[in-house]
């Protein structure tokens, strides 16, 4: 078995790694280290948590190390553009743990907080930038940073880039890029527009892929239960009622359903909170940080968070809604069975997520294994109003919209219409009723392996 005395790493490097109590490769770490530390440009496909932080920021740090030079005002030796603001602090503190015997200055700059500090860390000139898009090309409109002279660029999670939006943003940081430089690209995937971004960056390239494009971790569990969108929320309680769900990330679509989701966990008694873009920087890292250190049991997260997160020992990932873009399934439920360990990914599939269902297990070419909990008897809701002596909910919702009305919603409103409209009380008055950290670095025992 390849060991990291074997790939050509410098002694500081390996006394850090040894520090770590890391011994042993990830399959992507021993090949892409020895290619990357030859100058080769590289293509990296790995799923999430299968060490490519450190397959990168290794051979970064021993090429840096190699040359006394000094970047000018402005400017950095390097730069990592990163999806996320969670990854950015990841990536940054790995460079930290793996370059604590080397003499490097690093900084991370991302949106959501004053842009000052990031200004300043840049002025004097840096050898490492990890950076988001939106934040970097507004400092470089205002004059704040010069891309110009970086010698080694690396684009990390390209395929969630592309997902967020970023394309353009990517493109416009890449088109101020020196043309001769050092570049490495890492993706999950390699389909469609990911491929062709590719292309236009690299140059002769070696290809690293250490497992089919989209399967998902062999350690990981999975399974489906079917259930209505107003049984759900009654199948979360239950599935909290089981002590070995000790930590678990819990997905939702939709911003204001990973609040309403984390709002019923504590209520119930289930230590939880929520992330997502909305989020300050400062409240997301207080998240993660309590998460992290055990003070909650459940992290409620949008797909910002996918790829994002590196916390060990997560037992369980909770799909509370399938994503409608099957390929965030995979990283999703990458946030567990990490390390070596094994993980347990439950699915909750209504009606109108079937087809997302479909696509998802043709992604990963394999069936979910129904999952046969029983759902927990009838809401307060749904005591309080019977639906023996009404349609079925289907069948009302397509009398609506064959009639031109739009179906109501749960909370028995219909969408527009001035449905949050006060309504004036019945009978005098006139009155209104309203109705109504950075994140740590992973360490582990001898024999583990860095992220």
């Amino acid at each position: 078995m390849t060991s990291f005395n074997d790939l050509g790493l410098a002694e500081p490097l390996l006394r850090a790694l040894s520090t770590e109590g890391y011994t042993t490769p990830t399959p992507i770490q021993a090949k892409a280290i020895p290619p990357v530390l030859a100058g080769r440009d590289l293509i990296g496909i790995a799923q999430t948590g299968t060490g490519k932080t450190a397959a990168f920021s290794l051979p970064l740090l021993q090429r840096l190390a190699a040359s006394d030079k000094r970047a000018a005002p402005k400017s950095m030796r390097a730069l990592i553009l990163t999806p996320t603001r969670e990854l950015a602090l990841q990536i940054a503190d790995s460079l930290a743990t793996y370059g604590r015997h080397l003499q490097f200055r690093h900084t991370v700059i991302f949106g959501g907080v004053g842009q000052e500090p990031q200004v300043r860390s840049v002025a004097r000139g840096i050898d490492i930038v990890v950076a988001t898009p939106g934040r970097l090309i507004d400092l470089m409109g205002q004059g704040h940073i010069n891309v110009g002279s970086v010698e080694t660029f690396i684009l990390d999670e390209a395929d969630r880039m592309l997902d967020m939006g970023f394309i353009h943003d990517v493109k416009r940081v890449v088109a101020k890029l020196p043309k001769e430089r050092h570049t490495l690209f890492f993706s999950a995937t390699m389909a469609g527009d990911v491929g062709k971004l590719a292309e236009g960056l690299l140059k002769d390239p070696v290809r690293v892929e250490v497992t089919p494009q989209a399967t998902t971790a062999e350690k990981v569990e999975q399974s489906v239960i079917f259930a209505e969108k107003d049984e759900k929320r009654r199948l979360l309680l239950k599935l909290f009622e089981d002590p070995k769900l000790e930590r678990a990330i819990i997905f939702t679509r939709m911003k204001h359903g990973a609040n309403r989701v984390s709002e019923l966990l504590d209520k119930a008694g289930v230590p939880a909170a929520a992330i997502h873009g909305n989020k300050s920087q400062s409240a997301r890292v207080r998240a993660l940080e309590d998460f992290r250190a055990g003070r909650i049991r459940a992290l409620v997260a949008t797909d910002i968070a996918a790829r994002g997160i590196d916390v060990d020992g997560i037992t369980h990932v909770i799909n509370f809604e399938l994503p409608n873009v099957a390929e965030q399934y995979v990283h999703r439920i990458g946030r567990t069975a990490r390390a070596g360990a094994t993980g347990i990914a439950i699915a909750f599939c209504d009606r109108e997520e079937r087809s997302y269902l479909r696509d998802i297990e043709k992604l990963i070419r394999m069936k979910l294994t129904p999952n046969a909990m029983e759902i927990p008897g009838p809401s307060a809701a749904e005591l309080a109003a019977p639906r023996e002596s009404r349609p079925p909910q289907h069948h009302r919702q397509g009398q609506q919209q064959r009639q031109g009305q739009q179906p109501r919603r749960e909370d028995g409103n219909r969408p527009g219409n001035g449905q949050n409209r006060p309504r004036r009380r019945r009978g005098g008055g006139g009155g209104l009723n309203s109705g109504g950290a950075p994140a740590n670095a992973s360490r582990s025992s001898n024999g583990a392996r860095p992220n």
